[in-house]
């Protein structure tokens, strides 16, 4: 039994309307997209968890120096954006670009507010680890039951 791919359809469907557009003499109205089109992936990919206290995201970014990288936090939202350089030029008949380059900004709604002030981030091996602690007021507490 064969199983239904989404991002392979979403993939292909996008394909067709850059034909579509290809053979009606108009090419993308806002130019390539970044990692297109090899995929139709958001970049950074994350991982996303949480506990009682704390938020994390683990950002991969290889390939991009942490001092391109920006992190911004606005309320309940996280902001990823920087730049990934070109690679070197390629050299005699390319046959495959697969490793994109250029700006990206990836945002992630988090499922509570932040404490802006107790943040932190850490890049190792093209992984960004970004720890964000709870607002206080976002964090479980637990009630005492009085026996009457």
């Amino acid at each position: 039994m064969a199983s239904w791919d989404v991002f392979r359809e979403l993939d292909n469907l996008r394909r067709e309307i850059d034909e579509a557009f290809r053979g009606a003499g108009v090419s993308r109205p806002f130019g390539p997209t970044f990692l297109s089109p090899v995929t139709t992936r958001r970049f950074p990919m994350v991982n996303f968890s949480e506990d009682e206290g704390s938020v994390y995201v683990e950002a991969l970014i290889p390939g991009v120096d942490p001092k391109d990288v920006d992190l911004s936090v606005l309320r309940n939202t996280l902001t990823i954006s920087g730049e990934r350089k070109p690679f070197a030029e390629m050299k005699g008949i390319v046959h495959r670009t697969e490793l994109g380059s250029g700006k990206f900004s990836r945002t992630l709604e988090l499922p509570v507010d932040i404490d802006a002030n107790k943040i932190t981030a850490q890049c190792k091996d093209g992984i960004m680890t970004i720890t964000m602690a709870k607002a206080e007021h976002a964090k479980p507490k637990r009630i005492e039951i009085k026996l009457s």
